[in-house]
């Protein structure tokens, strides 16, 4: 099989390179410069030049405050990109694995792990642009897995892991949301799960929303805590806060854990814990 890897260079991006090393299937990796998804011309040209049958779409708008500022391209890229993707896919009847967010839910209060047929109830341009572009893909018709994420790190690019290991080791003292409360996941863990169902062929009759992130629960404070205690940055005072002393454009969602239930019986998948994978990806970052 011949799969296409749009936003390459980024997080999740760099983690299916690693992941897909040795794969029996031809990955073929793109970023903007050498595919324009926004361009439904382009991506048939790609699709059809290359005899693609399956598309990881990890390319996104995610600057969650500049996109209150930038709506109508974060629209063109989170919803009318991923929309051309699957008209495409469902020309040449290949799959679409798309990325999506937790910044789907927030708008309602709620204290119980979000599902994947919970009502979306974005509260900014990014969660709204991110939910459309779903429902654009559910509304072509194309075979789909799309796969809702959160707290998204890596060894690559910039991310809250690398961000607090800087602060934490550079400042005397720090404050840190604790009114927050997700999952952090650690983009390899995804990229693993992602290359599994493609390259063991567990997708076929099982389209449909899934959600995945680490196990566990946990505030942006014990986030930065566990952060801080790995790389054994003892002199910085992290000390918690309410999310309203740092004032942003959008109201951030408050609990936006995800139920992973239905991803882990399906494909047949463990989840790690988010402490260990916090700690392998920080021992991957010591090692490169």
């Amino acid at each position: 099989m011949n799969i296409l890897v749009t936003g390459a260079n980024g997080q999740l991006g760099n983690e299916m390179q690693i992941v897909s090393k040795g794969s029996r299937d031809k990955y073929l990796f793109t970023d903007v410069a050498e595919l324009d998804i926004t361009d439904i011309a382009a991506v048939r040209k790609m699709v059809n030049d290359n005899n693609v049958e399956a598309i990881v779409n990890c390319a996104a708008y995610t600057n969650v405050d500049k996109a209150e500022d930038d709506a109508e391209f974060c629209e063109v890229l989170n919803a009318k990109a991923p929309e051309n993707l699957a008209i495409v896919m469902k020309e040449v009847g290949g799959l679409l694995v798309h990325i999506s967010t937790d910044y789907v839910f927030g708008g309602d209060p709620y204290n119980t792990p979000c599902g994947e047929d919970q009502k979306g109830t974005p509260t900014g341009v990014y969660g709204k642009t991110k939910l459309q572009g779903e429902q654009n893909i559910i509304a072509t018709g194309c075979k789909h897995i799309i796969i809702r994420t959160a707290w998204l790190y890596s060894e690559f690019g910039k991310n809250f892991v690398k961000t607090m290991l800087n602060l934490t080791s550079t400042k005397p003292s720090l404050k840190v949301v604790f009114d927050q409360v997700g999952t952090p996941t650690y983009a390899l863990d995804l990229a693993a799960v992602i290359f599994d169902i493609i390259e063991n062929r567990k997708c076929e009759g099982r389209e449909g929303i899934y959600h995945f992130s680490n196990e566990g629960v946990c505030s942006w404070y014990d986030f930065t805590k566990m952060i801080a205690e790995i790389a054994g940055n003892k002199e910085c005072d992290i000390q918690p806060c309410h999310s309203d002393e740092f004032p942003s454009k959008v109201v951030r969602p408050s609990y936006s854990v995800l139920d992973k239930t239905k991803i882990k019986n399906t494909f047949d998948i463990k989840i790690p814990y988010w402490t260990d994978s916090l700690r392998m990806c920080m021992k991957n970052m010591a090692n490169n």
